[in-house]
C-alpha cells in the first residue's frame, strides 16, 4: 500500500476497506474474515482536512471484527459485521452528544485550557482540566486563574521553554509543531520506528478456553479490569462491555476525574475505588487480577510498575493475562514517560498546525473530535480481543501496547481530504436516529449507540453508567 512520503501533500484518502485490511493484517488476523465486513458512507463526513471519518469507521470495524472472530472461535458461527461512517463519526464524538435528563453535560474544559501565543511568537497548548495540573501551571507562571493573566505571563516564555519547564514538574503542556518539526524531533523519530500497535507474548501459560462454554455474546464470561480515565482507555473498556465482558472500572478516591466523561464511557461497567498505596487495597487488586482475563491501564509507562502491577508482574501473578497499555507518546523515546492527552498530542505532533494551514488560519486549529483518543480506544479493544483469541489457541500471557502518538502517525498516513474543511458539521439534532435511551446512575441517559453492528450478537450495554465507587471490588 503506497502512501505519499510528503505528510503535507494533498494525497487522496485511502479507501476505508483498504485501511481496514491494513489494520486487520497489523493485528495478525486472517484475511478471510474481511469478507464478512460491510462498510457504508464516504469522506468527507466532518469538517476536517484529515480522514477522520475513515479513522473512526476503520478502527470501530476492526474492533467489531475482532469480536466476531472470538464469537466464531467459541461458537463456530461466522456473522456479518457492518459499520456506517456517519454513525462511527458520531460515536467518536460521543462525549459531546450525550444528554442526562435531556440536558447537556457540564463543560469539561477548564477556563484557561487552550492555546496561547508565547513571547517568541510560537503557540502553546495548556491542558488544565485536572486541578493539580491547573494549579501547577499557575504556580509556574506566577499568575491568576484568568485567560488574560496567563496570556500576559506567557509573553515572558518561549513555547518550547515553557513546555520543558512544565514537563519537568509533571505538568501537561505542549508547544505547537508542524509535521516537519515533529518528524525532526527525537520523539517524533522514535514514534516513526514503531508499528501502529504491538501484541507481544510476555509469558507462558497453557491454552485456556473462554468461559462459560455456552455463551450468548463474544465476551460472555470474560473479566476485564479497567484502570483508565478520560477517553481512550475508557472507550476500550466500554467497547469490551458492549460485546458482553464483565468490566470492572477501578479508580482511586484521591485521583481526579472528569464527571461527564465518566457518564459517557461508563456504560456497561461496574465501578469500584481502590487506593493501591494501601496494603488492603493492594491485596484486593491482586485478588481481582487472579480471576481477570484482561487488564487495561492508561497510566504513563512505568506508572504501575512501582506498585507491582506492571505487565511482567501481572503475567507472573496470573499467567494467561492479556495486559493492555496505553501511553501518550509511545513506550520508546525521550518523551516515553511524559503524561499527555489527545489535544496535546495533536498540538505537539503537527495536526493543529496542518489543520490551521488548510483553513488559512494563523491560530492552531484542532481536529473536529478527539480522534486520537477514540481511535486508540478501539484499537486497544481490537488488540485485547486478538490477544485473547491467541490465548485460547496457543496459550501465553500477552501485552498489547497502543499510544496516542502512534495513532496520530497512522492518521497522517490515511491521506488528506480535499475541501474537507468546507463540509458542514453534524449537529446533535441530525443524529437522532443514532441515539439510544436508558436509565443510569445519573438520570435518564441519551447517548450514541454503538456503530459496530453484528448480525448474530448485537452490541449493547447490559449495565448503566454509575457514579465512581458505586460497586464493591469483587467479581
Amino acid at each position: 500500500m503506497l502512501l505519499s512520503s510528503d505528510p503535507n501533500s494533498s494525497q487522496a484518502t485511502l479507501a476505508p476497506s483498504d485501511v481496514v485490511q491494513q489494520l486487520w493484517r497489523t493485528l495478525g488476523q486472517p484475511d478471510a474474515a474481511l469478507s464478512q465486513l460491510s462498510l457504508s458512507g464516504s469522506e468527507p463526513i466532518l469538517p476536517s482536512s484529515f480522514a477522520v471519518g475513515t479513522a473512526a469507521q476503520a478502527s470501530i470495524a476492526v474492533a467489531t471484527l475482532s469480536a466476531a472472530q472470538l464469537w466464531q472461535l467459541r461458537s463456530q458461527q461466522p456473522q456479518q459485521v457492518s459499520v456506517d461512517m456517519r454513525h462511527a463519526a458520531a460515536e467518536f464524538r460521543s462525549e459531546r452528544h450525550f444528554r442526562v435528563n435531556d440536558a447537556r453535560s457540564d463543560e469539561i474544559w477548564d477556563k484557561i485550557a487552550g492555546t496561547y501565543c508565547c513571547g517568541d511568537g510560537k503557540w502553546l497548548r495548556l491542558h488544565t482540566n485536572f486541578p493539580h495540573h491547573r494549579d501547577g501551571v499557575l504556580r509556574l507562571l506566577q499568575c491568576e486563574h484568568t485567560v488574560e493573566s496567563v496570556r500576559q505571563a506567557l509573553q515572558s516564555w518561549t513555547a518550547e521553554g515553557f513546555e520543558d519547564a512544565a514537563a519537568s514538574t509533571g505538568l501537561v503542556v505542549t508547544a505547537m509543531r508542524s509535521f516537519e518539526e515533529w518528524d525532526r524531533h527525537p520523539q517524533g523519530q522514535a514514534v516513526q520506528t514503531l508499528p501502529l500497535l504491538t501484541i507481544e507474548k510476555i509469558g507462558d501459560a497453557p491454552p485456556r478456553a473462554l468461559r462459560p462454554p455456552v455463551a450468548q455474546r463474544p465476551l460472555d464470561g470474560v473479566r476485564v479490569l479497567d484502570l483508565t480515565r478520560i477517553i481512550a482507555g475508557p472507550v476500550c473498556g466500554r467497547t469490551l462491555a458492549a460485546h458482553g465482558a464483565d468490566v470492572l472500572l477501578v479508580t482511586a478516591p484521591q485521583l481526579p476525574a472528569i464527571g461527564p466523561l465518566v457518564i459517557d464511557t461508563g456504560r456497561g461497567k461496574r465501578s469500584c475505588q481502590l487506593d493501591l498505596r494501601q496494603p488492603d487495597d493492594h491485596r484486593t487488586l491482586s485478588h481481582l487480577l487472579h480471576d481477570a482475563d484482561i487488564f487495561v491501564q492508561g497510566y504513563r509507562p512505568g506508572g504501575l510498575d512501582a506498585l507491582g502491577f506492571g505487565p511482567e508482574a501481572a503475567a507472573k501473578k496470573h499467567p494467561g493475562i492479556v495486559y493492555v497499555s496505553l501511553s501518550a507518546y509511545g513506550h520508546v523515546g525521550p518523551w516515553a514517560d511524559r503524561r499527555g492527552f489527545d489535544s496535546l498530542v495533536q498540538t505537539a505532533s503537527g495536526f493543529n498546525h496542518a489543520e490551521a494551514q488548510a483553513a488559512h488560519s494563523e491560530q492552531p486549529k484542532p481536529l473536529p473530535m478527539q480522534v486520537l483518543d477514540h481511535a486508540a480506544g478501539y484499537l486497544m479493544a481490537a488488540g485485547a480481543m486478538t490477544a485473547l483469541a491467541r490465548r485460547v489457541i496457543e496459550g501465553g500471557s500477552w501485552h498489547v501496547q497502543v499510544s496516542l502518538a502512534q495513532t496520530g502517525h497512522w492518521l497522517r498516513q490515511l491521506g488528506r481530504v480535499e475541501n474537507g474543511l468546507a463540509t458542514a458539521d453534524i449537529s446533535f439534532e441530525q443524529i437522532q436516529d443514532l441515539l439510544e435511551h436508558s436509565e443510569s446512575g445519573f438520570g435518564r441517559l441519551t447517548a450514541v449507540s454503538h456503530a459496530g453492528k453484528l448480525s448474530l450478537t448485537p452490541a449493547h450495554w447490559n449495565r448503566p453508567s454509575v457514579p465512581l465507587g458505586t460497586d464493591a471490588p469483587i467479581w
